[in-house]
């Protein structure tokens, strides 16, 4: 079985443990995800199943999107509800315009400076396990991408005012730390109060399945309706389809020359993905050279059975 599986991840699981999960429901050891998503959040966590884990590299540079929420009071050792206190208020006044306005200084290029409750490593060691042992974890910013944020719904009549919104953003950005970076923003202590990863890549929440639902199919012999090909993973790259002939030089790993298609505007560097006529991804090439209209590239992955 080799494809990608989206699971439509439960708060309360960490996604090693749905890794584990699905090995159980497919009988499968050879499965890998894309990125993690704390216990507390759920949604989009797709699977590589069998070679496809061969494609996951490329997934976790793609774009993600969430609608998360973040509430105004409070401040927390993990910057989310999971952790504890670290700094209160009574009650918190904010107005729209204030909320609004600080909403948008966090668009675009910005730097953020990750949670010490991390999976990031210190001097080989992941930086959440320092902190559980009491000591300080001091992490370098990093400059991330918002493309968009947009507010959903603001409930300001509270104490402790909520603000739910939408967010699409580069990889490696920590929504619990824009949500911090808000109340920083405004002058208040916050914390994200609840995330559901609603896009990684171009797997949505709409493509994802419950753990149930995927073992009530392996239970009725219909879990191939479930995998997707591992060529969605990659969709946003330039595709070229070959001959059986010409499959039989790409899996074995030859340098491959292909007309110029005006519309890939391709350049040397850029990758591309090599498909067989019925649309199966056989490899993963980069451009090296691009000369009278023809392109010139080497294989960077092949995707053998």
């Amino acid at each position: 079985m080799n494809g990608i599986i989206v699971v439509n991840k439960p708060k309360g699981m960490t996604s090693h443990q749905v890794v584990g999960k699905v090995r159980r429901i497919l009988g499968i050891k050879k499965i890998g995800h894309t990125g993690t998503l704390d216990p507390d959040v759920d949604g989009v966590l797709p699977l590589c199943i069998g070679s496809a884990t061969r494609i996951a590299e490329y997934l976790l540079d793609q774009s993600k999107a969430y609608k998360g929420e973040v509430t105004f009071g409070f401040s927390t050792t993990t910057q989310d509800a999971s952790g504890e206190v670290v700094e209160q208020v009574d009650q918190v006044f904010l107005t729209e315009e204030q909320v609004n306005l600080a909403f948008s200084r966090f668009h675009g290029e910005i730097e953020q400076i990750p949670p010490a409750f991390s999976a990031l490593k210190v001097d080989g060691k992941r930086a959440y396990e320092l902190a559980r042992q009491g000591e300080q974890v001091v992490l370098a910013a990093r400059k991330v991408t918002i493309y968009s944020i947009e507010i959903l719904h603001m409930d300001l009549s509270t104490d402790y005012p909520r603000v739910q919104f939408r967010v699409e953003c580069s990889k490696g950005t920590y929504i619990r730390t824009l949500c911090h970076d808000l109340g920083r923003e405004l002058g208040v202590p916050s914390h994200m109060s609840r995330l559901t990863r609603i896009r990684s890549g171009p797997f949505t929440l709409e493509m994802s399945h419950t753990l149930e639902e995927l073992e009530r199919a392996k239970e009725e012999g219909e879990i191939g309706r479930y995998l997707l090909s591992a060529s969605v993973a990659v969709e946003y790259l330039p595709v070229y389809s070959v001959s059986d002939k010409q499959e039989r030089r790409v899996l074995n790993g030859m340098e491959m020359t292909f007309p110029l298609v005006e519309t890939f505007a391709l350049a040397v560097g850029d990758r591309i993905r090599i498909e067989s006529r019925s649309g199966k991804l056989l490899a993963i090439y980069r451009v090296v050279r691009v000369e009278d209209q023809e392109v010139f590239t080497k294989p960077e992955k092949v995707f053998k059975e």
